[in-house]
């Protein structure tokens, strides 16, 4: 494997790959699993030539079964291990849900923890690459209202190694959420670890702004970014505020941000109806009420089943319906 020594072009999946490379060469307790991780190197290649380093007993295939592939890292988290487990679509890992929901999330508690679950479970989600259905699910509603579990996702090459890299040193589960759409991103990036390893639970500004804030994570973040550029035509200087953890919720820099600005919108692909801008816009009215001069808005996908491959540019937030939620917040002259 090649050592990227100073700053140069890198992919999010290079990033991965090399977050993944560098936890399993300082701890001999991190094990990967799942299907086709070994010798093809997974489907997205995020674990190429992790097997070929580190033998196939530490980056193993397994059949096409997730319950029992995270029911298999819990009892390897259970024995002193670390174990990768990689969910090959984010619609593959509803089977899993029973072992998640009854066994990762609990067990620390269960056992007043005695037993800590220090599992990360990888799983590329969300939409933006033509995919069909069962391949482009944004499900992380499901995990954030599962007690128990960190839920992380990143949206930049650094904080695709950094999250990762902190993730797997979790004595907690945590469910990773990789964005398909992002992983063939690229930024000037050199993996020197440890300064690269962020703490979980912070969030980050990308942009700063006055007129209002888009609140937004993962892969919505480069099209908020795209939006608040184009919202400076209407005289909007927008903030982007990316959340990267979901479980535990900056709450602290969301309150902050809103404060300054009077105004947010919420961006994400999950659907609206239950999705996370409900629990965001709500800590954001309970924090912020006195400060708010407009609704807090949110911009989602919508309550329907993941639509065909010619349909999602529809579904998924874009530019302008985020402008849109924009220029309903009520300006005043």
């Amino acid at each position: 494997m090649s050592t990227l020594t100073q700053a140069k072009p890198a992919t999010m999946a290079q990033a991965l790959n090399r977050a993944l490379h560098d936890a399993m060469a300082a701890d001999p307790a991190v094990h990967l699993t799942g299907e086709d991780i070994g010798q093809l190197g997974g489907v997205f290649r995020i674990t190429d030539g992790l097997a070929k380093e580190f033998g196939e007993d530490r980056c193993t295939d397994t059949p096409l079964a997730e319950a029992g592939i995270l029911g298999t890292a819990v009892g390897m988290a259970m024995y002193g291990l670390r174990p990768v487990v990689e969910m090959q679509f984010d619609a593959f890992a509803y089977p899993a849900f029973e072992q998640l929901i009854s066994h990762v999330a609990r067990m620390r508690n269960r056992t007043r923890g005695a037993l800590p679950m220090p599992i990360t479970i990888r799983v590329p989600y969300g939409g933006g690459i033509g995919g069909v259905e069962h391949h482009c699910d944004s499900s992380e509603a499901y995990y954030m209202a599962t007690p128990g579990l960190h839920v992380v996702t990143p949206a930049t090459v650094e904080d695709a190694y950094g999250l990762l890299r902190a993730s797997i040193a979790s004595d907690d589960p945590v469910v990773f959420l990789e964005p398909k759409r992002l992983y063939w991103s690229k930024a000037e990036w050199s993996p020197q670890a440890p300064a690269q390893v962020e703490p979980i639970g912070r969030a980050a500004v990308r942009r700063a702004g006055r007129s209002a804030t888009l609140i937004t994570y993962g892969p919505s973040v480069p099209v908020c970014l795209e939006a608040a550029e184009a919202a400076r035509e209407e005289g909007w200087d927008l903030e982007v505020l990316d959340l990267r953890s979901l479980v535990p919720f900056d709450e602290e820099s969301v309150v902050a941000s809103v404060r300054r600005t009077g105004r947010a919108v919420v961006v994400h692909e999950s659907s609206g109806f239950g999705g996370p801008g409900g629990e965001i816009a709500a800590r954001i009215s309970e924090r912020c009420f006195h400060h708010l001069q407009a609704p807090v808005l949110r911009v989602a996908g919508f309550d329907i089943p993941y639509p065909p491959p010619m349909l999602e540019k529809h579904h998924l937030p874009g530019v302008d319906r985020i402008l849109d939620a924009v220029a309903r917040l009520q300006w005043e002259n």
